[in-house]
């Protein structure tokens, strides 16, 4: 909401900024070890293997599973045999078949004497996961009820009942599974769907029962895995990134709205068998609708008829492969995590889906609006999720998402450098714990400045976004093959580079180089000579230097050399004689003129 408070170069404000936000990290770190180790010191229940029943439903899925699916049913399982409660993440795109890894957890409980609950935040995911779980559980002796505001309440004070006996085995609701009252009678799993959708008591209710049975959380928008893994540190995840086999991605239109391009859409999809989503999210103007909305789901997965004027009821979890094509009237007032669930909805099956984005015609568009059309425009690769949420935290921010007390830490070094510190100190704490050495990472603290232009020129990538993006995978690279392959991405994707950003990779490179040989910092002094400082615990020593070329001039400190020397390609021979002092290039490779 307001511009950021610059720190100055060559000063030791922003030194002290840092210090100051990783004293308060560390509190933060603290009570998340606290809640790991609480966890690791509870007593879980340790599931028995799987067993006949288990290999009869894995052979009744009616599709090929992807080798990430694979991987993150088997780290379920391995959980679920653990004597401690799990707490995994299961992080996948729309489709993806996170539903199954649950199923099967589901019934891996049930099967062991336990009862499993799956709580999701609408009616309408529950009434679908229902259908699924029904489904697939079908050939076993499983009962499974839902409990949501659809129940009467005597029906509801019937699953209550059943909950308490342990006559019902798989509960399926909405947050009412939360509320007083509700009493299991043997509970060994809870199934949390799009945690993030549950509000802040609910949470806390959340919280309590990870210390007490295993958690599993699917979650489709990628905006979770980046906190859950950059903040906390301490639950386990697994990613499903493979799209199921013919899954295409979706043709994405923005546009005016125009009837006639809106009637040809509705007329193709009908035409060849399918179902269309007409999203107006306006409540007051569908109202004869909202009486019939149960009934009309129920009739609409069953291809009782052809459209469904719909609001954004439907974002979370619909699953009908019939329904390949997507009209969202007003998109631009939509969030961007919203359009891309929404999109999410079509294109299940193998048919090419459609989905149309309008807004008004002869309507100026805000700023922010065109950002998310645009980023959803462009986003339609198979799985694009992550790089959604990501444009989607530029365009909105972190926002207060740590909490009032971190907000001012996270306006301090930036929303990524924060993440980057407390993940470190809930590391090093989990490793102070369990009596190892954390891993450390090397400080990249080598200062290099020379006299060149070195930036992304705006005519080479015309987007200031793009630019900015650029600019952050640079300033993460870490090794020389990782700036290699970017430079060759960069080039392939806009051309080759122009000169000022061959110089900030020729830089980086020397960066990489001098960290790697404990050089603080290069640079050209007034008299026009390169000068290579070392690290103060790591002086040079002439006994330990590889041969040098000469003109090249070694102190206790300082290795000085006339740039002259150097010759036209001096940035790459400042590069190769860096690399020489790190041991990472032979003597006998050429290091400036010395070798012409």
């Amino acid at each position: 909401d307001h511009t950021p408070r610059l720190t100055r170069l060559g000063t030791q404000e922003w030194t002290r900024a840092r210090a100051r936000v990783r004293e308060a990290v560390s509190i933060v770190a603290t009570d998340l070890v606290r809640l790991y180790a609480a966890r690791q010191l509870l007593p879980g229940h340790a599931f028995s293997p799987d067993g006949e029943w288990e290999r009869e439903l894995e052979a009744s899925f009616p599709h090929e599973e992807t080798e990430d699916q694979l991987e993150a049913i088997a780290a379920v399982r391995a959980d679920m045999q653990s004597p401690q409660p799990m707490d995994r993440i299961i992080c996948g795109d729309v489709g993806f078949g996170k539903t199954e890894v649950a199923v099967r957890a589901a019934f891996r409980a049930v099967a062991d004497g336990y009862q499993a609950a799956v709580l999701v935040p609408t009616t309408v995911l529950a009434q679908q996961h229902e259908r699924t779980f029904r489904e697939r559980l079908a050939a076993f002796p499983v009962r499974i009820e839902v409990l949501s505001r659809f129940r009467t309440n005597a029906e509801a004070r019937e699953v209550m009942a059943g909950l308490r006996s342990g006559d019902i085995d798989i509960v399926i609701g909405t947050h009412r599974l939360l509320q007083p009252g509700i009493e299991f009678h043997n509970l060994g799993l809870v199934v949390i769907d799009e945690e993030q959708r549950f509000g802040v008591a609910h949470k806390e209710q959340l919280k309590r029962l990870r210390l007490e049975v295993d958690m599993l959380t699917l979650s489709a928008t990628p905006i979770p895995r980046t906190l859950h893994m950059a903040l906390t540190g301490i639950r386990d995840m697994s990613s499903i990134d493979t799209p199921p086999e013919g899954r295409q991605p979706i043709q994405t239109y923005v546009a005016e709205w125009d009837e006639v391009m809106v009637r040809e859409a509705l007329l193709r999809e009908i035409e060849r068998g399918g179902q269309v989503y007409v999203v107006h999210n306006r409540v007051h103007t569908i109202d004869e609708f909202a009486v019939l909305l149960k009934r009309v789901m129920e009739r609409f997965a069953d291809s009782e008829f052809d459209v469904l004027v719909c609001t954004t009821i439907i974002e979370s979890g619909i699953d009908i492969a019939n329904v390949n094509t997507l009209i969202v009237d007003r998109a631009d007032r939509l969030g961007l995590a919203q359009l891309y669930q929404l999109r999410g909805r079509v294109g299940r099956g193998a048919n090419q889906a459609y989905a149309y984005l309008l807004h008004p015609k002869d309507r100026a568009l805000s700023e922010v609006a065109q950002q998310r059309l645009s980023t959803i425009f462009e986003a339609t690769e198979l799985g694009a999720g992550y790089q959604v949420a990501l444009r989607d935290l530029e365009i909105r921010g972190a926002g207060n998402l740590l909490g009032s007390e971190q907000s001012g830490q996270i306006a301090t070094v930036g929303f990524d450098l924060y993440t980057q510190m407390l993940a470190d100190a809930v590391q090093s704490m989990r490793a102070a714990r369990e009596g190892r050495e954390p891993e450390t990472k090397p400080e990249r603290a080598s200062t290099v400045d020379l006299p060149v232009s070195a930036y992304i020129p705006e005519p080479y990538i015309e987007e200031i976004e793009g630019r900015l993006a650029l600019y952050q995978r640079i300033a993460a690279l870490g090794t020389r093959a990782e700036a290699e392959a970017l430079a060759a991405e960069t080039a392939d994707r806009f051309g080759a580079p122009p000169d000022p950003l061959h110089n900030l990779f020729a830089l980086v490179h020397i960066k990489l180089a001098a960290v790697e040989a404990g050089i603080a910092s290069v640079r050209v002094d007034g008299h026009g000579e390169v000068v290579l400082t070392a690290a103060e615990e790591r002086p040079f020593s002439t006994r330990s230097l590889p041969r040098l070329p000469a003109g090249v001039r070694v102190g206790r400190t300082q290795l000085r050399v006339a740039r002259g020397e150097l010759g036209d390609r001096w940035l790459e021979a400042i590069e190769a004689l860096t690399r020489l002092l790190a041991g990472t290039t032979a003597a006998s490779e050429p290091v400036a003129r010395v070798s012409a």
